[in-house]
């Protein structure tokens, strides 16, 4: 005669093998939702380096330096700013690289601009 396994047993196994298959579509959820928190944080730092480029541009400061030193080190390294003087104000753009949760290079990028104006006195002829 055969034994019988309990009820509770064959909906363990069952179960576990549900599990599995659903195990990459999670993970994959929550390598996206890693990922979008990571460009709102590039984002914000990016916000981060503009304005202080901008702000030490309008002093008459290194602008770059200045942005870059106000960002996080390791998107630091992956930025570029810029300043455009221009009479009374002053812009500077950052330019910061996405980085990748799953270390594939996106080719995405996130600009911020600020604009302040120039402390620096106007120099007339």
């Amino acid at each position: 005669m055969k034994e019988r396994s309990a009820p509770g047993r064959a909906q363990q196994g069952q179960t576990t093998v549900e599990f599995i298959g659903m195990l990459p579509v999670l993970l994959l959820i929550g390598l996206a939702a890693i990922q979008l928190g990571l460009v709102a944080y590039t984002a914000e730092q990016a916000g981060t380096g503009a304005r202080a480029a901008a702000r030490a541009a309008a002093r008459g400061d290194a602008a770059e330096s200045a942005g870059r030193a106000a960002m996080s080190g390791w998107l630091a390294r992956r930025a570029r700013i810029g300043v455009s003087p221009g009479g009374d104000e002053v812009t500077a753009t950052a330019t910061v690289e996405v980085p990748s949760v799953i270390g594939i290079d996106l080719g995405a990028t996130i600009s911020r601009s600020v604009t302040m104006p120039n402390e620096r006195p106007a120099v007339t002829p």
